[in-house]
Protein backbone atom coordinates (compact mmCIF):
# COMPACT_ATOMS: atom_id res chain seq x y z
CA UNK A 1 0.00 0.00 0.00
CA UNK A 2 1.42 3.34 -0.88
CA UNK A 3 2.11 5.66 2.02
CA UNK A 4 1.89 9.33 1.16
CA UNK A 5 2.26 12.44 3.69
CA UNK A 6 0.07 15.28 3.10
CA UNK A 7 0.73 18.72 5.06
CA UNK A 8 -2.19 21.16 4.52
CA UNK A 9 -3.46 23.62 7.46
CA UNK A 10 -7.05 22.91 6.57
CA UNK A 11 -7.93 19.40 9.18
CA UNK A 12 -11.54 19.16 7.57
CA UNK A 13 -10.20 18.79 3.79
CA UNK A 14 -7.06 16.53 5.10
CA UNK A 15 -9.52 14.49 7.22
CA UNK A 16 -11.80 14.14 3.84
CA UNK A 17 -8.81 13.17 1.53
CA UNK A 18 -7.49 10.96 4.09
CA UNK A 19 -10.54 9.08 3.82
CA UNK A 20 -11.16 8.69 0.42
CA UNK A 21 -7.47 7.91 -0.33
CA UNK A 22 -7.36 5.48 2.09
CA UNK A 23 -10.58 3.92 0.37
CA UNK A 24 -8.86 3.33 -2.50
CA UNK A 25 -5.66 1.58 -0.97
CA UNK A 26 -3.58 4.86 -0.15
CA UNK A 27 -2.37 5.14 3.54
CA UNK A 28 -2.02 9.00 4.50
CA UNK A 29 -0.66 10.86 7.44
CA UNK A 30 -1.57 14.11 7.94
CA UNK A 31 0.62 17.28 9.48
CA UNK A 32 -1.02 20.91 9.41
CA UNK A 33 2.10 23.27 9.16
CA UNK A 34 4.74 23.61 7.41
CA UNK A 35 7.01 23.39 10.32
CA UNK A 36 5.30 20.03 10.98
CA UNK A 37 5.56 18.86 7.57
CA UNK A 38 9.51 19.04 8.07
CA UNK A 39 10.07 17.41 11.28
CA UNK A 40 8.13 14.57 10.01
CA UNK A 41 10.10 13.82 6.87
CA UNK A 42 13.34 14.26 8.34
CA UNK A 43 12.27 11.48 11.12
CA UNK A 44 11.39 8.90 8.45
CA UNK A 45 14.25 9.85 6.37
CA UNK A 46 16.18 7.66 8.98
CA UNK A 47 13.58 4.92 9.11
CA UNK A 48 12.89 2.21 7.04
CA UNK A 49 9.32 3.16 6.32
CA UNK A 50 9.39 6.02 4.28
CA UNK A 51 7.04 8.22 2.19
CA UNK A 52 6.16 7.74 -1.48
CA UNK A 53 5.17 11.27 -1.96
CA UNK A 54 4.10 14.70 -0.14
CA UNK A 55 0.83 16.60 -0.90
CA UNK A 56 2.03 20.20 -0.08
CA UNK A 57 -0.26 23.45 0.70
CA UNK A 58 1.25 26.51 -0.28
CA UNK A 59 -0.08 28.55 2.52
CA UNK A 60 0.42 26.40 5.83
CA UNK A 61 1.35 28.74 9.26
CA UNK A 62 4.87 28.20 10.83
CA UNK A 63 6.79 27.64 7.56
CA UNK A 64 4.85 28.09 4.17
CA UNK A 65 4.68 25.51 1.13
CA UNK A 66 7.99 26.92 -0.47
CA UNK A 67 9.95 27.55 2.31
CA UNK A 68 9.06 23.65 3.16
CA UNK A 69 10.58 22.45 -0.62
CA UNK A 70 13.52 24.80 -0.58
CA UNK A 71 14.44 22.61 2.56
CA UNK A 72 13.35 19.14 0.96
CA UNK A 73 17.16 18.59 -1.24
CA UNK A 74 18.82 18.50 2.56
CA UNK A 75 16.57 16.08 4.41
CA UNK A 76 15.03 13.34 1.50
CA UNK A 77 14.15 12.66 -2.18
CA UNK A 78 10.52 12.80 -2.56
CA UNK A 79 8.14 14.07 -5.10
CA UNK A 80 5.75 16.35 -4.49
CA UNK A 81 2.49 17.73 -5.55
CA UNK A 82 1.71 20.98 -4.58
CA UNK A 83 -2.12 22.55 -3.23
CA UNK A 84 -2.34 25.87 -4.64
CA UNK A 85 -5.25 29.02 -4.31
CA UNK A 86 -7.21 29.19 -7.33
CA UNK A 87 -5.96 32.00 -9.82
CA UNK A 88 -2.31 31.78 -7.92
CA UNK A 89 0.10 30.85 -10.81
CA UNK A 90 3.15 32.84 -9.18
CA UNK A 91 2.94 30.49 -6.30
CA UNK A 92 2.52 27.35 -8.97
CA UNK A 93 5.43 28.53 -11.18
CA UNK A 94 7.67 29.07 -8.13
CA UNK A 95 6.95 25.74 -6.72
CA UNK A 96 7.70 24.03 -10.27
CA UNK A 97 10.79 26.04 -10.20
CA UNK A 98 11.76 24.70 -6.40
CA UNK A 99 11.04 21.32 -7.51
CA UNK A 100 7.30 19.82 -7.07
CA UNK A 101 6.61 17.10 -9.60
CA UNK A 102 3.10 18.68 -10.62
CA UNK A 103 0.21 20.55 -8.53
CA UNK A 104 -3.59 20.44 -8.13
CA UNK A 105 -6.13 23.79 -7.43
CA UNK A 106 -7.90 24.10 -4.48
CA UNK A 107 -10.60 23.46 -3.63
CA UNK A 108 -9.26 20.03 -4.01
CA UNK A 109 -10.88 17.06 -6.00
CA UNK A 110 -10.38 13.91 -4.40
CA UNK A 111 -10.43 11.93 -7.41
CA UNK A 112 -8.40 14.13 -9.61
CA UNK A 113 -5.67 13.96 -6.53
CA UNK A 114 -6.15 10.39 -6.56
CA UNK A 115 -5.18 10.41 -9.74
CA UNK A 116 -2.35 12.68 -9.78
CA UNK A 117 -1.54 10.08 -6.70
CA UNK A 118 -1.41 6.94 -8.67
CA UNK A 119 0.32 8.56 -11.71
CA UNK A 120 3.61 10.18 -9.68
CA UNK A 121 4.22 6.67 -7.62
CA UNK A 122 3.30 4.43 -11.00
CA UNK A 123 5.77 5.86 -12.96
CA UNK A 124 8.47 6.17 -9.82
CA UNK A 125 8.19 2.36 -9.18
CA UNK A 126 7.84 1.23 -12.89
CA UNK A 127 9.96 -2.61 -12.68
CA UNK A 128 12.86 -3.09 -15.40
CA UNK A 129 10.14 -5.23 -17.43
CA UNK A 130 7.78 -2.20 -18.16
CA UNK A 131 11.05 -0.10 -19.06
CA UNK A 132 11.25 0.50 -22.76
CA UNK A 133 15.18 0.41 -23.94
CA UNK A 134 16.62 3.66 -24.62
CA UNK A 135 18.55 5.09 -27.49
CA UNK A 136 22.30 5.32 -27.09
CA UNK A 137 23.17 9.16 -25.95
CA UNK A 138 25.72 11.45 -23.96
CA UNK A 139 23.03 10.94 -21.09
CA UNK A 140 22.65 7.89 -19.13
CA UNK A 141 18.86 6.97 -17.87
CA UNK A 142 18.80 4.65 -15.38
CA UNK A 143 15.67 4.06 -15.08
CA UNK A 144 15.33 1.37 -12.17
CA UNK A 145 17.23 3.74 -9.80
CA UNK A 146 15.98 6.94 -11.46
CA UNK A 147 18.94 8.10 -11.86
CA UNK A 148 20.58 10.81 -14.34
CA UNK A 149 24.49 10.78 -15.82
CA UNK A 150 25.84 13.07 -19.10
CA UNK A 151 29.54 12.61 -19.62
CA UNK A 152 29.87 10.32 -16.58
CA UNK A 153 28.71 13.18 -14.28
CA UNK A 154 25.29 12.82 -11.71
CA UNK A 155 22.64 15.00 -12.50
CA UNK A 156 20.28 16.17 -9.45
CA UNK A 157 16.81 15.64 -11.04
CA UNK A 158 13.61 15.51 -10.28
CA UNK A 159 10.99 12.83 -10.56
CA UNK A 160 9.24 14.68 -13.35
CA UNK A 161 12.82 16.11 -14.65
CA UNK A 162 13.48 12.16 -15.45
CA UNK A 163 10.23 11.50 -16.96
CA UNK A 164 10.68 14.45 -19.65
CA UNK A 165 14.27 13.31 -20.26
CA UNK A 166 13.24 9.67 -20.98
CA UNK A 167 10.29 10.57 -22.68
CA UNK A 168 12.50 12.55 -25.33
CA UNK A 169 15.29 10.69 -25.21
CA UNK A 170 13.10 8.27 -26.49
CA UNK A 171 12.32 10.76 -29.60
CA UNK A 172 15.80 11.82 -29.90
CA UNK A 173 16.36 14.44 -32.69
CA UNK A 174 12.52 14.54 -33.37
CA UNK A 175 10.41 16.82 -31.86
CA UNK A 176 7.88 16.23 -29.61
CA UNK A 177 4.87 18.22 -29.32
CA UNK A 178 4.23 19.66 -25.58
CA UNK A 179 0.83 18.15 -25.67
CA UNK A 180 2.17 14.65 -25.88
CA UNK A 181 4.58 15.89 -22.95
CA UNK A 182 1.59 16.60 -21.07
CA UNK A 183 -0.57 14.22 -21.54
CA UNK A 184 2.37 11.23 -21.11
CA UNK A 185 4.44 13.01 -18.97
CA UNK A 186 2.74 14.86 -16.37
CA UNK A 187 -0.75 13.06 -16.68
CA UNK A 188 -3.15 15.87 -17.86
CA UNK A 189 -4.44 17.72 -21.05
CA UNK A 190 -2.42 20.75 -21.87
CA UNK A 191 -4.61 23.59 -21.32
CA UNK A 192 -4.26 27.52 -22.17
CA UNK A 193 -1.76 29.65 -20.08
CA UNK A 194 -0.46 26.18 -18.31
CA UNK A 195 3.22 27.27 -17.59
CA UNK A 196 4.18 24.04 -16.03
CA UNK A 197 6.12 21.63 -18.28
CA UNK A 198 7.64 25.05 -19.64
CA UNK A 199 8.99 25.14 -16.34
CA UNK A 200 10.21 21.38 -15.93
CA UNK A 201 12.14 22.00 -19.20
CA UNK A 202 13.76 25.41 -17.97
CA UNK A 203 15.29 23.33 -15.15
CA UNK A 204 16.37 21.02 -17.10
CA UNK A 205 17.90 22.71 -19.56
CA UNK A 206 19.86 25.16 -16.87
CA UNK A 207 20.97 21.63 -15.60
CA UNK A 208 22.44 20.91 -19.19
CA UNK A 209 23.73 23.80 -20.42
CA UNK A 210 27.07 23.27 -19.11
CA UNK A 211 26.91 20.13 -21.18
CA UNK A 212 25.97 21.84 -24.74
CA UNK A 213 24.90 25.50 -25.32
CA UNK A 214 21.29 24.36 -26.48
CA UNK A 215 20.78 20.87 -25.41
CA UNK A 216 16.74 20.88 -25.41
CA UNK A 217 15.69 22.85 -28.41
CA UNK A 218 11.72 24.85 -28.53
CA UNK A 219 10.73 24.91 -31.91
CA UNK A 220 7.95 27.18 -32.16
CA UNK A 221 4.25 26.35 -32.48
CA UNK A 222 5.26 22.32 -32.23
CA UNK A 223 6.94 21.62 -29.32
CA UNK A 224 10.39 20.74 -27.63
CA UNK A 225 13.42 18.95 -29.03
CA UNK A 226 16.50 17.15 -27.02
CA UNK A 227 19.77 17.60 -29.60
CA UNK A 228 22.60 16.00 -26.67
Amino acid sequence: MPNILIGDDDEELTQLLQEYLDNHGIRCDCVHDGAAVIQRLKAVAHEDTVYDLLVLDIMMPKLDGLSVLRQLPNIIDIPVIMLTAKGEEIDRIIGLELGADDYITKPCNPRELLARVNAVIKRTNMTASEHTPLPESRLHLDQNQRACQIDGVTLQVTGTEFDLLVALLKQKGEVVSKAWLSENVLQRELQPFDRSLDVHVSRLRKKLQPFHDEPIKAVRGKGYQLVL
